[in-house]
């Protein structure tokens, strides 16, 4: 299947304003899927407890973080989301030469959620988790809710407060590259070239058995993996180059509004329109500085254009959110009756409703909104930066009293 969605992004000092880490992605899906954002506090399990997935169930841990996730409301895991420590983690579609399984297995959005964020505290903590069940459940199964198969191998983007780091997969193979650039970004292929920084043990070997590595040329995972020449994700016009444009455009002064600029941009395709739409944006501000909180805003709506980013902080005591969160329908949901998919239930939540009824509104009378909607934004990141400056001049008061 030729790749068609998703672009995650990150963009570190100095590429920033702030000393402060900038993520960003689009979750691009098919146009009538529903996307909440839901939060589940961090719990404590016993010796032996066992944790449903979307498909399968794994071994649970003894303590599991805090996470705020945008996810398709019929699965279990999320496209891309946070946790308490300020991990953030998106995902990406991605196909090569390795065969795709079609065996129910773990989904990419179920190693966002379980691997990288509920089980880790750092970047490359989620990582290591990340490739661990991989290597011990797989990844498999349709990503879509339908009938139909739809599925893929994974790609990763994971970020923290110091430092990010990229994750590809080939079934059980992987390669990982530290992101040392001022900015990043991946999207429906594999980027990972020759600067490896970490890689399964076996990955190497195993593309010479294949016959797609000839053990003497320098190993470009990119070029070993992928089924078409990587050289095209650079080519003019293709998602991937014209992202990283988008990044390099305000590089040295990127702040939440700019990566919002980015994720509503609609010329360059990363603002998805058609069968497979932007159905879910998410743009987090990571402080260098640990006094300060991390901010994670979500639209929990189609097309970051006409939608409005919303923030999330962790704090003590986060209540379940109502009004982003799609009707729960238990054992008779039909993700979990065999064969599956066989009805489509309304999993509107009630934000999406209002939106819809917001666009018919909106082309019913003819009057442009974005404007206000951009605006809105603005201002929810405008509170955030006066946030942290009251945050910076408490701090520095109190250090100068002693």
């Amino acid at each position: 299947m030729e790749p068609c969605s998703c672009d995650t992004f990150v963009a570190l000092p100095p590429s920033t304003v702030g000393a402060r880490i900038i993520f960003g992605k689009n979750s691009d899906r098919p146009s009538d899927e529903v996307q909440e954002i839901v939060y589940f506090p961090g719990r404590s399990y016993g010796a032996g407890e066992e944790l449903e997935c979307t498909y399968i169930k794994i071994e649970q841990v003894g303590k599991t973080h805090a996470v705020v996730l945008s996810r398709p409301s019929w699965l279990w895991g999320a496209e891309m989301g946070a946790n308490e420590f300020g991990v953030c983690i998106g995902n990406e579609a991605v196909w090569g030469k390795e065969e795709i399984d079609d065996e129910e297995a773990l989904l990419g959005m179920d190693l966002v959620r379980l691997l990288g964020l509920e089980r880790a505290d750092t970047a490359e903590g989620a990582l290591d988790v990340i490739v661990g069940l991989l290597e011990k459940y797989r990844q498999g199964g349709n990503c879509m809710e339908s009938p139909m198969a739809f599925t893929y191998h994974n790609s990763f983007l994971i970020a923290d407060r110091k430092e990010a780091w990229i994750l590809e997969t080939a079934g059980q193979y992987w390669a990982a590259e530290k992101v040392d650039e001022g900015i990043k970004n991946i999207s429906n292929n594999l980027s990972i070239t020759t600067k490896i920084d970490r890689e399964h043990p076996r990955m190497k070997e195993y593309a010479k058995t294949k016959g797609w590595w000839d053990g003497k040329k320098e190993f470009n995972f990119a070029a070993v993996y992928s089924y078409f020449n990587p050289s095209r994700s650079s080519s003019s016009g293709d998602r991937f180059c014209e992202g990283y444009k988008l990044l390099r455009k305000h590089k040295g002064n990127i702040t939440a509004e700019s990566m919002m600029e980015i994720l509503s941009d609609k010329p360059s395709g990363i603002n998805m329109e058609g069968g497979f739409m932007t159905t879910g944006s998410m743009v987090s501000i990571l402080p260098q500085d640990p006094s300060q909180p991390c901010c994670h805003f979500f639209t929990g709506t189609p097309d970051p254009s006409r939608s409005v980013f919303k923030p999330f902080i962790f704090v003590p005591q986060v209540q379940q959110f109502v009004s982003t969160a799609s009707p729960v329908l238990g054992s008779d949901d039909p993700v979990k009756l065999n064969p599956r998919f066989q009805t489509s239930p309304d999993r509107r939540h009630e934000l999406y409703k209002k939106h819809e009824s917001a666009l018919r509104s909106m082309e019913t009378s003819q009057v442009d909104l974005s404007q206000f909607i951009v605006e809105a934004s603005v201002h929810h990141t405008e509170q955030f930066n006066f946030f942290i400056k009251l945050t910076d001049n408490f701090e520095t008061s109190f250090k100068e009293k002693g």
